[in-house]
């Protein structure tokens, strides 16, 4: 055995004498000589030096230049490049801060850690050696430090070290490192494991690797570190030691180029030479928000120098405003907008843009570039900002939507409203997770207690004000319901409110407010019904029943009327139907005069809507209901409906994927989607249009008007990231409470890059949203990433494509239309009566030899 002392660091390593090296538990020798010399060629390459455009280097100041010495073995080419392209000296700092951030492996955390421990090894490195160019810099700084260091003082051998390491950060086995200097006060390097005549400054004529090896005149314990690296170099070949100094050379993974194709989105530079958009720009302080002063900018450019955009007969102005703004020649804040013009709804001789901060007051320069998405024209402003402080607030515009401004009046109303009313105020945001707080507004005196029930279980009581609670929402953006009932001091129910968490703009849905349940009336009822209803649509009447006899139809709002029961005292129920002009309806029931022991089941009615493919993957129709077989979880299940679907009305949503990585496809891209909107949209039908990158974006609201979607494909620009899991979360919201056919089809070219949620979370989102899910990967080479699109499709009841051609997407698209007019509709009321919301697995067989039978995977009650 030859024992290495760590001189330096008092650590004892031992390594067998003539150990033949192995490399992660595999002898190196054992590899095939082909592959060690492909390795070792990789190897040469890696360590070429990438062009560093010396010159510019050279310009720069001091701490720019020694940052990038120190990053030297972190920087890709196009992270150097992009740096290069910097001439201002905040976006350098800009850019450096959003370098570490993106390699920062804990990004919850305050601390970054890989960046406090590459400066801590390079700190170590200068303070030791006084430059990070020595060979012994560059491994401390891939693997960390050694776990033993014996100093070399050899006749034959210049001055020299041996490094340890039990196991390095790239290597997973032992190794033994050589450091010498060259020349006498030149540079050290580390021995690649080449002849040791080459070696040594005073071999023996005609001695032997072997005499060699043995033959050293050291003083110390450096002959024998010397020796169990040579003989380690000598028992794994000429290219076996260097294959294992090839992963100590191995850089750190970088991260995905795309954040710096975010960054420079965000750049305000106007390349030399681009065609030139002509604006001008006035500023404006209107007013005050909190302690912020506004800041508006009105951007105006000439109309005749700006491009349009022609897509299906739809002209429109596409714009973006990419903006910083700076402190103390510093970068405080960027931004950017897009406005998308709509070519008939601009007139007179000027386009006029106007874009609103918020900033503290004080002195700032705004930088602001304008981009013409259809001439390529760009633009660059800049004006000083002299923000005032100011005493007048400025009144929170009215809402847009009128869903929003009706709410809103309602709330007012129910603030004004005399006796005990009781009405939840639903907390912010669409997509709810984790710990949420949810208020009440009280009025009247009669209420002493509330009970509040999240998804059918009780979860807490409030005996006093105020009447709030905290509620665990999970850790994916459930559905769920919550009632909130208030009780007077008797326990009697005298008002309720019900809300949907993360329901869907398009969700339609009728509540009771009264009656209330379980409470005893005479021979008269106030029925109230509240009805929520998307924004772009209407409801035709409201139905009220007693005991399921139409006893009255309300055709305008306030949906309000009394009822006759049918006996003072006896049981009944009341419910009401809301109606919309196409006959979409939805329920809402209420027992009355009910004893204590009357509990209400809730018999589970599942909707399935089942492709049948044969062989080729290619439609069947033509069955009948006996040709199936449902399962639910093992158990048989009759259905109670069934019939093909070739008619009914199908809502699809497309999610485009618009990342950077797109660029150079997403005009195939668009063109595809275009004619899967002209192709499937049929009047009764609605489509919608998502777009992501880092970040999804609702692009066209559900409409079966071609105009409008093909307006929102237009002027799209290929850019940034890729955050594929939140905006497949985001679009199957976005289809959460319409009733009958859902599809959302996914095109995206590139792995999930940013998303908050994990791949789990999303795939139990989209079981339970019950959305047939198309996921088309684009050149997708990455197989984990080909598998998630599998499974999203898979567990949905939809199917996945795979293809390395952008003119192929009007094919798929295509097929994916025509499968969806060529399911069946099969429906069952659930023999499971246990009430636990565990998720229940469906399997739907078919009785057609080759057919295959696809719906999705099981449904949460």
């Amino acid at each position: 055995m030859v024992e290495i002392r760590g001189a330096h660091r008092g650590v004892d390593c031992t390594v067998p004498r003539g150990s033949p090296g192995s490399r992660r538990g595999v002898p190196v020798a054992t590899m095939p000589a082909v592959r060690r010399l492909l390795v070792h060629l990789l190897l040469l390459l890696l360590l070429a030096p990438a062009p560093s455009g010396s010159v510019e280097v050279e310009d720069l100041p001091a701490q720019y230049r020694q940052w990038l010495q120190m990053v030297e073995y972190l920087l890709t080419k196009d992270e150097l490049r992009s740096f290069l392209e910097l001439e201002e000296d905040y976006q350098r700092d800009a850019f450096i801060e959003e370098f570490w951030r993106t390699r920062d492996p804990y990004p919850s955390t305050a601390r970054n850690e890989f960046k406090e421990r590459w400066e801590g090894l390079a700190e170590e490195a200068l303070a030791r050696w006084g430059t990070l160019e020595d060979e012994r810099a560059r491994i401390l700084l891939l693997n960390g430090p050694p776990d033993a260091i014996v100093p070399v003082d050899c006749v034959d051998l210049w001055p020299g070290e041996v490094w340890w390491y039990e196991r390095s950060q790239n290597l997973g086995t032992s190794i033994a490192l050589l450091f010498y200097e060259r020349f006498s006060g030149g540079r050290w390097v580390l021995w690649q494991g080449e002849d040791l005549r080459d070696l040594f400054k005073f071999s023996t004529p005609g001695a032997s690797n072997d005499q060699l090896i043995y033959g050293l005149s050291c003083r110390g314990e450096g002959e024998e570190a010397v020796q169990t690296v040579l003989a380690l170099a000598q028992r794994a070949g000429i290219l076996g030691y260097p294959t294992l100094l090839a992963e100590m050379y191995e850089r750190p993974e970088a991260p995905s180029g795309e954040w710096v194709n975010t960054f420079r989105a965000y750049s305000t530079e106007v390349p030399e030479g681009a065609p030139t958009l002509p604006a001008e720009i006035t500023v404006q302080y209107p007013g005050r928000r909190q302690s912020r002063t506004v800041v508006h900018a009105l951007v105006t450019l000439p109309r005749d120098a700006v491009g349009q955009a022609t897509l299906a007969d739809v002209g429109s102005y596409n714009l973006l405003a990419t903006g910083e703004v700076l402190r103390d020649d510093r970068l405080f804040e960027n931004f950017r907008y897009r406005f998308n013009l709509p070519r008939d709804e601009v007139t007179g001789d000027t386009i006029p843009l106007i874009i609103e901060r918020a900033l503290r007051p004080g002195s700032y320069r705004l930088i602001l570039k304008l981009e013409d998405l259809n001439s390529d024209k760009l633009g660059r402003l800049e004006h000083e900002l002299e923000v005032p402080t100011l005493e007048h607030p400025v009144p929170p515009p009215l809402p847009e939507d009128p869903e929003t401004r009706r709410l809103l009046e309602e709330a007012q109303a129910t603030l004004s409203a005399t006796g005990s009313t009781l009405e939840l105020v639903p907390p912010r945001g669409d997509l709810i997770t984790g710990l949420v707080r949810v208020d009440t507004l009280v009025t009247g005196t009669e209420i002493a207690s509330v009970v509040f029930d999240l998804g059918g279980r009780q979860r807490l009581v409030k005996h006093e004000a105020p009447f709030s609670v905290e509620l665990d929402m999970g850790n994916t953006p459930q559905l769920l319901t919550l009632i909130a009932i208030g009780l007077d001091a008797g326990g009697q129910e005298i008002a309720r409110d019900v809300i949907d968490l993360n329901s869907s703009p398009h969700r339609f849905d009728i509540t009771l407010i009264e009656p209330h349940r379980g409470r005893d009336y005479g021979e008269l009822v106030r029925a109230e019904a509240r009805v929520d209803v998307p924004a772009d649509q209407a409801v035709d009447r409201v139905e009220f029943r007693v005991n399921d006899k139409l006893a009255a139809t309300v055709y305008q709002a306030p949906w309000v009327q009394q009822l006759r029961l049918p006996g003072q005292g006896r049981l009944a129920y009341v419910s009401a139907v809301a109606v919309q002009p196409d006959g979409n309806s939805v329920e809402d029931l209420v027992y009355v005069n009910a004893p204590d022991y009357l509990d209400e089941v809730d018999v589970q009615f599942v909707e399935l809507y089942v492709s049948v493919l044969d062989r080729e993957k290619r439609p069947i129709l033509g069955l009948a209901e006996d040709d199936f077989r449902v399962l639910e979880d093992g158990a048989p299940q009759q259905p109670i409906r069934f019939g093909e679907v070739t008619n009914l009305p199908v809502h699809a949503g497309i999610l485009l994927d618009i990342s950077a990585s797109m660029e150079g496809r997403l005009e195939l891209a668009q063109k595809a989607a275009l004619a899967f909107f002209e192709q499937a949209i049929q009047p009764r039908d609605r489509a919608a249009l998502v777009t992501f990158n880092d970040r999804p974006n609702l692009a066209v609201k559900f409409t079966n008007e071609l105009r409008d979607l093909a307006g929102g494909l237009a002027g799209l620009k290929a850019e940034r990231g890729t955050s594929l899991f939140d905006s497949l979360v985001f679009g199957l919201h976005y289809l959460n409470g319409i009733k009958g056919q859902r599809a959302l089809v996914v095109l995206s070219d590139g792995e999930d890059e940013h998303s908050r949620f994990p791949f789990e979370d999303a795939l139990e989102y989209a079981r339970r949203a019950g959305v047939a899910i198309y996921a088309i990967g684009l050149d997708l080479e990455k197989r984990d990433a080909r598998n998630k699109l599998e499974r999203f499709a898979k567990e949905t009841g939809g199917r996945a494509f795979f293809v390395d051609d952008a003119t192929r997407l009007a094919e798929i698209y295509s097929t994916i239309q025509t499968e969806l007019r060529s399911r069946y509709y099969l429906a069952y009321q659930s023999t499971n009566s246990s009430g636990a919301d565990d998720f229940r697995t469906v399997d739907v067989g078919i009785d057609v030899k080759g057919a295959e039978a696809k719906t999705l995977r099981g449904y949460y009650p």
